[in-house]
């Protein structure tokens, strides 16, 4: 796990809640959190936790996964993994039995592109499809 970069997620905070027009106040009642406890995690003084900041990206009505690769607890690549699954398991066009089919085809193709990456960068020859 990366460590937090606490002031980047602040300025990209800031920018959010500026973006939606709400005030430091109004975010924090939103978000349930203190308004000097929303303040020092803008200034980059405290590390909040997942939780908190999944209550600030629901306040704000942003994904949650965004804020937890500006804070260094999700890298990028876990992101959009995640919200590959959630859209997929949010279509309601599709039932329960094809969701689980989906994701496990999607799971075997990343699969399959790790295994390729992977041999060629060791040079080995990967295995046929």
């Amino acid at each position: 796990m990366a460590s937090l970069n606490v002031g980047n997620l602040g300025e990209y905070l800031r920018e959010q809640r500026r973006t939606a027009q709400l005030s430091l106040r109004q975010l924090a009642d939103a978000a349930g959190v203190s308004n000097p406890y929303l303040s020092q995690i803008e200034r980059g003084l405290r590390k909040p936790s997942a939780e908190v900041l999944q209550q600030v990206a629901k306040a704000l009505r942003i994904s949650a996964e965004t804020l937890y690769v500006r804070a260094g607890i999700l890298d990028e690549k876990e992101r959009e993994e995640l919200e590959t699954r959630a859209v997929i398991l949010a279509d309601p066009s599709i039932n329960e039995r094809q969701k689980q089919v989906l994701l496990q085809i999607y799971d075997s193709f990343r699969k399959e592109n790790a295994a390729d990456a992977v041999a060629a960068d060791t040079g080995t020859v990967p295995p046929s499809h």
